[in-house]
C-alpha cells in the first residue's frame, strides 16, 4: 500500500462496476446498500470540504454493460478518482470469452484513465470454497489483465485477492457472493491506503480470530437456505437471460456534494 507524509486532497470520486461496488450485502435499515465505496467517500469527504461522489455501479452487470452504460458517464464527470471493478460476473458465467473480457476491460481503462487524476483497479476478493476453486483459473486470468492494464495506464491496483482476511467465509454474506459490512469496511480501508491516505486500520489484511466451525446440522440448514434463496434464483436468471440489475438505476447517478 502507498502512503504519503502529506495525505492527498481528492475532491471527487466516481465508482464504476457491479454489485460489489454497489454495496451488496452491506444492508442499511432503509433497505438500501452502503458498501465500501460509500465508506470510502465518507472518509474522503471528512477531509475535503465540498467533496463530490457518484456511484454508477449496478448489481449483475457484465463488463460489456459497464462499458456501455457507465464508462461514458464517468468520463464526462472528470473526477479526481475513478474506481473500476468489473469482469468478475463474466467469469462466473458457464461460458466466458476471456478475450472479449480483455478487450472490453481494455476499452474501459483506455477511456477512464485520461478522464481522472487517478484510476483505481482491483484484484477482487475470493471466498474460500468450491465456487472459488471452480472459477479460480478465470479469476486469475482476469487479474493478470488488470495488472497489465494498470502498468500500462498508471492505475493503482488494490490486491484484495491476496488478502487472507477476505477469504474467510465469515466475512461473506449468506448468499456467498457478497461481503458483510465488516468485509466492505476492510475493502474501503484497502482502497484508502492505496490512494495514499494514512492507515486507519493497519491490520485489515489480518484474518479474524479462529472460532469453532458450525456443526454438521447447522451447515446443512445453511446449505438448504442458500440453495433456495440464492442459488436456484441465480440459475433461473442465467437460463432465462435475466439479470438482478435489469431496470435498476444507479444509487448515486450524479456527481454531487457528499457530506461525511
Amino acid at each position: 500500500m502507498q502512503t504519503n507524509s502529506v495525505p492527498p486532497a481528492h475532491s471527487s470520486l466516481v465508482a464504476v462496476g457491479d454489485s460489489f461496488t454497489e454495496g451488496m450485502s452491506d444492508l442499511l435499515p432503509d433497505g438500501s446498500y452502503r458498501g465500501w465505496a460509500d465508506v470510502l467517500a465518507n472518509r474522503m469527504a471528512a477531509r475535503t470540504p465540498g467533496f463530490r461522489y457518484a456511484n454508477l455501479a449496478v448489481r449483475g452487470k457484465l463488463i460489456g454493460q459497464i462499458v456501455e452504460e457507465q464508462v461514458d458517464v464517468a468520463v464526462a464527470m472528470r473526477p479526481d478518482v475513478i474506481t473500476l471493478v468489473g469482469g468478475l460476473n463474466d467469469t462466473l458465467r458457464p461460458k466466458c470469452d476471456m478475450q472479449r473480457v480483455r478487450d472490453l476491460l481494455t476499452e474501459a481503462v483506455e477511456r477512464l484513465a485520461p478522464a481522472c487524476e487517478q484510476l483505481v483497479l482491483m484484484r477482487s476478493p475470493g471466498r474460500n470454497g468450491p465456487v472459488l476453486e471452480r472459477f479460480r483459473p478465470r479469476m486469475e486470468a482476469l487479474f493478470e489483465i488488470v495488472e497489465e492494464l494498470a502498468g500500462r495506464h498508471g492505475a493503482r491496483v488494490v490486491d484484495l485477492y491476496g488478502a487472507p482476511s477476505l477469504a474467510d467465509p465469515r466475512l461473506w454474506d449468506v448468499d456467498r457472493l457478497h461481503l458483510t459490512p465488516e468485509g466492505h469496511r476492510r475493502v474501503a480501508e484497502a482502497v484508502w491506503q492505496t490512494l495514499g491516505y494514512d492507515p486507519e486500520d493497519t491490520e485489515w489484511r489480518t484474518p479474524m480470530p479462529a472460532t469453532a466451525p458450525p456443526g454438521w446440522a447447522a451447515r446443512r440448514v445453511e446449505d438448504v437456505r442458500f440453495t433456495r434463496q440464492y442459488l436456484l434464483p441465480w440459475i433461473g436468471r442465467r437460463l432465462t437471460g435475466r439479470s438482478s440489475g435489469d431496470g435498476r438505476a444507479p444509487k448515486r447517478p450524479e456527481l454531487l456534494p457528499y457530506e461525511a
